[in-house]
């Protein structure tokens, strides 16, 4: 990606891409449209990770048992694995990229048709996450 684009694009915050998503949503602005679309991009976007394990190939997965034997949550932490191995391709990356930034298009329309404001979703959020800490526990 260039780099001038990665800059601007640091600078969008959430209100402003949920109101972007408003003025420019028109075909699927049903309520209906919009969840069964966010289902949509969801399965694109495991689609897409999945085919860059079995077409492509950047990225493999092993999978084995999670070990909780550690002693403290930081060394549990570091001892769990993502059962990632690889990098992503530049193609493959740039396909995932295009399928979350779709869903997260249909997640602001969403939020903008509930009439719920996305950057409070956000900073609740991170509040929590803050506020919690490791005891979160996502």
């Amino acid at each position: 990606m260039d780099k001038n684009i990665e800059n601007i694009n640091t600078n969008i915050n959430c209100s402003d891409f949920q109101e972007m998503t408003s003025n420019v949503l028109i075909r699927h602005k049903s309520i209906l449209d919009i969840i069964t679309k966010l289902d949509e991009y969801n399965a694109r976007i495991n689609r897409a990770v999945i085919k860059s394990v079995t077409s492509c190939g950047c990225i493999s997965i092993d999978a084995k048992k999670q070990e909780y034997n550690s002693e403290s949550l930081e060394e549990l932490k570091k001892s769990l694995k993502s059962h990632l191995e690889g990098e992503l391709c530049e193609v493959c990356s740039e396909k995932i990229e295009e399928e979350i930034g779709s869903y997260l298009f249909y997640l602001a329309a969403l939020c903008d048709t509930l009439e719920i404001n996305l950057s409070d979703i956000l900073n609740n959020e991170y509040d929590n996450l803050k506020t919690l800490g490791i005891y979160n526990l996502k």
